[in-house]
């Protein structure tokens, strides 16, 4: 392991040393990212760190011999800089950098390079050819916020390094590989030194280009490897794991602007950091949750080929994909194509529309066919964890498998799931599901064991399935609402507000002042009583009582204070609006009432919705 973190930790080194002689050279030689419609930075950057990263990358390569052993490789990944560098300093078409990626990919081909997933060579080329291709875009795009990209390549990086070097000794196959990445880890993490935000030097697409060539192409192989049926799910798993970030941006991008009537050549602020920045997360933030996704994904796709537990890790990593389509279908209802509006690019106006998965019932029925599988699967796995009897009692899943699908589907279907908004998901819609679980279960083990007579098959398995299901779903159907109230509790942008009264209208309080839509920020609760300080309600803290307020005000931590105690006395709603007048601070009251709008004597009125009032307008 020594021979491999030297390598990294020198060309760590250099390229820490380097970046800041490439930056003095592009201001000087006025290779400059300036500002555009099109993209996200508003002031002049150098842009000559991917030259920074490609020249330690060819000094390291050469001096611990990869560039000898893997000389395609090496070759290959550095006339992509020479493409990159060259668009930097001239913009090429995205046409003839396409063309360009295609050529140098196939000379990997030519090379014996492939990715031997597939036993048909002809299927195994083109899929060889996208795969590089389309990664090699995907980390140019991935490029768009300080840090994002270089911090994927490192957390990939190291992933890709930590499923090749416990198999790969000295001499063996993917030896050299691995050195490989320790030179190319090394040369991005000096890099990101000068990268995050906010950074001083961009990589441009030399240096992305550069490194998504890399990584893709040390995915490949030119041994030819034997892969059985049994085996093939996993070895394809692992890389689409590890590169998952990646992968799931160009298509969350490509299928917006698809949508949109874009061209997905066309640049924009429409990538998943731009996103999550426009629903208030700081730049930082959002780097860090992307950056939280891509290691997930690596660590998963490690844990795929490394640990004797194979079948729960692809478990593991399914789940994982489907809470990735969730989030891409929480993002996708952002409205980020107004570019004229400064205020999404700050990060004060969430025009949050979530209307992509719930309006569209059979994406909503395909997800839920994969959880019965994924469950139902998984109940068989904790149920039978050794594998013999996991296997004894395969072929019974297998036929088992089609009467719970068709079975468990209808139930949902007549019990009313699909009749649900994902975006008000509560209590009564648990039990709905929970009753169309009952029914499909029951159902399907009456099927299998009157039908098929499978006498034997265990009710246990049913049982886990069950409880696996109703688990799922839950979660599946509040993701959005949870993210986004995740979102709303990281943003570090908006008016600051405090609500007075940690009692039972808390609840309501918070979600009326984050769904006002004024880019508005919970900071906390202030409470008389003083057994509440300390704790958290719904999940912010009661910061104290009104001397607690009124150091908040003094300190300028506050903008806004909403009441929602019914209980404030006369005298002390009087100093909360005298000392707001003093501070300049808003203070509003939620109000809720019944109005009636009908007189009757045997019908209740109609009920009006809670909405906070400005006190004294």
């Amino acid at each position: 392991m020594m021979t491999l973190v030297l390598p990294l930790v020198l060309a760590f080194g250099a390229s820490a040393a380097a970046v800041p002689l490439c930056r003095a050279f592009a201001r000087r030689a006025g290779l400059i990212a300036r500002p555009r419609e099109d993209r996200w930075h508003r002031r002049e950057v150098a842009l000559f760190g991917g030259a920074a990263i490609a020249l330690v990358f060819i000094a390291g390569a050469a001096a611990c011999g990869v560039a000898w052993h893997l000389p395609m490789l090496t070759g290959t990944a550095v006339a992509v800089f020479v493409v990159g560098l060259v668009d930097d300093i001239l913009s090429l078409k995205p046409t003839t950098k396409l063309i360009a990626l295609i050529a140098l990919a196939s000379v990997l081909l030519l090379s014996g390079y492939r990715l031997h997933w597939v036993e048909s060579v002809t299927i195994d080329t083109l899929l060889t050819l996208v795969w590089v291709v389309g990664l090699t875009n995907a980390f140019n795009l991935i490029d768009n916020m300080d840090g994002l990209c270089a911090g994927v390549v490192v957390i990939v990086g190291t992933a890709l390094l930590l499923h090749l070097a416990p198999s790969a000794a000295a001499g063996t196959p993917g030896w050299w590989e691995a050195r490989y990445l320790a030179v190319l880890l090394g040369a991005t993490g000096g890099f990101l030194i000068y990268n995050v935000h906010p950074a001083s030097i961009f990589m441009g697409d030399s240096g992305s280009l550069f490194v998504g060539f890399s990584l893709a192409a040390v995915t490949l192989s030119n041994a030819a490897r034997v892969s059985s049926r049994s085996d093939i799910l996993s070895i394809v798993a692992g890389p689409v794991l590890v590169l998952l970030f990646p992968i799931f941006d160009t298509t969350l991008v490509t299928i917006s602007r698809w949508v949109a009537g874009r061209r997905a050549t066309q640049g924009g602020r429409d990538h998943s950091s731009h996103r999550l920045v426009a629903i208030g997360l700081s730049e930082r933030r959002a780097v860090a949750l992307l950056w939280a996704l891509a290691a997930m994904g690596g660590l998963l796709g490690v844990m795929v080929d490394h640990t004797g537990y194979r079948a729960q890790a692809l478990l593991a990593g399914s789940a994982f994909l489907l809470t990735m389509v969730l989030f891409a279908a929480y993002l996708a209802g952002i409205r980020v194509y107004d570019e004229s509006d400064e205020r999404v690019r700050t990060g004060t106006f969430t025009p949050i529309v979530v209307e992509f998965m719930y309006k569209r019932r059979v994406a909503e029925v395909l997800l839920d066919f994969c959880l019965v599988v994924m469950c139902f699967y998984a109940a068989h796995r904790l149920r039978f964890e050794d594998p013999v009897d996991f296997l004894r009692n395969f072929e019974m899943f297998v036929k088992a498998l089609p009467v719970v699908v068709a079975v468990q589907m209808v139930a949902f279907f007549v019990v009313g799931v699909y009749r649900g908004l994902w975006r008000h998901f509560g209590m009564p819609d648990t039990l709905v599901i929970a009753r169309g679980v009952l029914f499909g279960t029951a159902g399907s083990l009456l099927i299998i064991i009157g039908g098929y007579r499978l006498y034997a098959y265990s009710r246990t398995v049913f049982a886990i399935y069950a409880v696996l299901l109703v688990m799922t779903m839950t979660l599946s159907r509040a993701s959005l609402r949870l993210v986004d109230e995740f979102i709303q509790r990281q943003r570090r942008t908006g008016r600051r507000v405090v609500i007075y009264g940690a009692g039972d209208a808390a609840g309501l309080v918070v979600r009326e002042v984050l769904s006002t839509g004024a880019g508005a920020r919970v900071a906390g609760f202030i409470d008389d009583d003083p057994r509440k300080t300390g704790v958290r309600v719904m999940g912010y803290p009661v910061l104290g009582g009104y001397s607690a307020l009124t150091v908040l005000l003094n300190a300028n931590s506050i903008d806004g204070i909403v009441i929602s105690t019914r209980s404030l006395t006369p005298e002390r709603l009087n100093n909360l609006q005298v000392l707001c007048a003093e501070y300049g601070v808003a203070l509003s009251r939620l109000q809720v009432k019944l109005e009636p709008l009908v007189e009757s004597e045997d019908r209740p009125a109609a009920s009006e919705p809670a909405r906070i009032r400005q006190i004294g307008s």
